[in-house]
């Protein structure tokens, strides 16, 4: 997106350069990245990124000074996963953009979903660097945000997952998280902060205190996804909801109170019309303009893009409050590759440091319906990549 960038990228490369960056990913991640990660980085207009930084942060104040929505959120939260001890701030925030063409010919972002849940927040900035790396590109070029570097960042990481505690006391805690496909981020986190990852299963609890392989618990970095939780049914010694003696980095409640539950209550340009299903008394006529998504759900699973009434008329009346109908965006194709224009989704990626701090960004790109690897098999040119940027742009 920033021509020349593109254009000398696009000219210079060659398929064994794409084949050294799979190679030297997977060492530098310590296992093979199971997802598909794209030929290409991605060039953003300073101006363009700076806008999302901003309506990310605009879009979480909304939420946090409306006290009608806070009463609402926590009604949202399943009692049988209102964990104890909530912190009154999400410890991590993403805000997922796609872009759209402006009257004016101008990108104008438009926000896809938030999310309180942490992210690949390891494995991020080793892509970018690995993309460096190989390409060789422009020294100038940057990956983190807001003035970050690496020691910076690193230590900006560490104060949120670590904080105050022993990293050998300090667990990511995921479901099976060595078959994961995000194992790659789990293993830079454990490089990058000294800690250790653990299986739900293998949690032992004591009284109040929780163990692993013999050593107690004390701080949480969570990546359980609850739906999963639901899905797979993982044997547990121990209740996320208990009375338990431990610190919870980016707490559980928040998974529930800053999601797509939250898209319906913002008020913003950037927000494209959406309701929640259940309070809709008459349809939209041009369903085909509108996609239905459930709340609670990850990689794009249960999401229906211009769904049927019949299919609509279909989910239960008592699940309806676990879906919206939210207006379809014409998301534009931004980035010129050999292979064709390629679309892109931008999530700014935040930390919680006294505000939200952006840190980094993740792209998707692809050429599918939506950005899932399952909407863009057997594509090149498509999947995970890293954005760079001009700061003096």
């Amino acid at each position: 997106m920033i021509p020349e960038f593109r254009r000398k990228f696009n000219a210079n490369w060659k398929p064994e350069r794409y084949a050294q960056f799979l190679s030297r990913l997977d060492q530098v991640a310590g296992t093979h990245v199971a997802f598909r990660c794209s030929e290409t980085p991605i060039f953003l207009p300073a101006p363009l990124l700076d806008k999302m930084i901003r309506y990310g942060r605009e879009l979480y104040e909304q939420l946090a000074s409306n006290a009608e929505y806070r009463t609402a959120s926590e009604a949202a939260i399943p009692n049988e996963f209102r964990v104890p001890n909530e912190i009154p701030y999400p410890l991590f925030v993403q805000a997922d953009f796609g872009l759209v063409t402006s009257p004016g010919g101008d990108y104008e972002p438009k926000l896809v979903e938030i999310q309180g849940f942490p992210s690949l927040y390891g494995f991020q900035p080793a892509l970018a660097g690995v993309y460096r790396e190989t390409y060789s590109l422009d020294s100038g070029l940057h990956a983190l945000l807001g003035g970050l570097d690496t020691p910076t960042y690193v230590n900006l990481l560490r104060r949120a997952i670590v904080a105050d505690q022993d990293p050998e006391e300090t667990v990511l805690l995921e479901i099976q998280p060595f078959q994961q496909k995000t194992l790659c981020d789990f293993n830079l986190t454990e490089k990058l902060l000294g800690i250790r990852t653990v299986c739900v299963s293998d949690v032992e609890k004591r009284g109040r205190e929780l163990y692993a392989g013999g050593k107690r618990i004390r701080r949480i970095y969570n990546r359980v996804i609850v739906d999963e939780l639901i899905r797979m049914r993982p044997p547990m010694n121990f209740r996320f909801t208990g009375d338990l003696d431990v610190e919870w980095a980016g707490h559980p409640n928040w998974f529930f109170r800053l999601s797509k539950f939250s898209l319906p209550w913002f008020r913003h340009v950037c927000v494209p019309r959406t309701f929640f299903l259940n309070e809709l008394r008459e349809l939209p006529a041009n369903l085909e303009e509108y996609v239905l998504k459930p709340l609670y759900s990850f990689a794009g699973l249960g999401v229906q893009i211009g769904p049927s009434a019949e299919a609509i008329a279909a989910i239960p009346a008592n699940q309806r409050g676990n879906y919206i109908l939210q207006e379809r965006m014409n998301f534009a194709a931004t980035v010129d590759t050999p292979v064709g224009p390629t679309k892109i989704e931008i999530r700014i990626m935040y930390i919680w440091n006294g505000e939200l701090t952006p840190v980094t960004t993740i792209i998707r790109s692809g050429r599918g319906k939506m950005m899932g690897v399952d909407f863009n098999k057997n594509l090149d040119w498509v999947g995970a990549s890293a954005g760079f940027y001009l700061p003096d742009q």
